[in-house]
């Protein structure tokens, strides 16, 4: 990814101070997402290097991963898989339980979204610590899926969260690095 191409999406991202407690630089992409340019901008910046790799699916991490994964699913020619919090779902479904901050919750996809084998890539807005992402990469494991890539707009790397998909053999790419946060 170019400089430039950098430099918009960096100003496309609004942060909030504080929020939501202090102490915490929030990123919103909901401005990246308003911005037509930089919204396709990210999208490709995601989709390209799998151009032509014969992912099969797209599994977006609720809510933002969705918009990002709806895009580029279509981009690649791909399914889209939604992963959402428990109860979110109509059909039969897998689960996995997973740590907050302050507690437990459980996300869970239709047991029928990914096929044995397929190449799925993992899509959300961003990643910090990890723990979310982490989960939903055990999650299309108990279904067995071939996951090629997690990818995020944003790392806050000094949250440790790429080294955690890593170390469970998944690479990571993002787009922008927000050191410090």
């Amino acid at each position: 990814m170019t400089s430039s191409t950098t430099e918009k999406l960096l100003s496309a991202i609004r942060t909030i101070a504080d929020y939501p407690k202090p102490g915490v630089q929030f990123r919103d992409i909901t401005t990246l997402l308003g911005d037509a340019n930089a919204f396709a901008m990210a999208v490709e910046g995601l989709a390209q290097p799998f151009v032509g790799k014969g992912v099969n699916k797209i599994a977006g991490i609720e809510a933002r991963g969705f918009i990002l994964g709806g895009a580029v699913a279509h981009r690649l020619s791909a399914g889209f898989v939604p992963i959402r919090k428990k109860g979110k779902l109509p059909h039969d479904t897998v689960r996995v339980a997973y740590s907050l901050e302050y507690g437990l919750d459980e996300m869970e996809m239709h047991r029928d979204g990914v096929k044995p084998g397929e190449k799925v890539i993992l899509i959300d807005d961003l990643i910090a610590t990890g723990g979310t992402a982490e989960a939903a990469v055990k999650l299309l494991g108990q279904i067995g899926a071939d996951i090629v890539a997690a990818c995020f707009v944003i790392d806050l790397p000094d949250l440790g969260g790429r080294k955690k998909l890593e170390a469970l053999g998944v690479p990571v790419r993002t787009l922008i690095e927000f050191e410090g946060d």
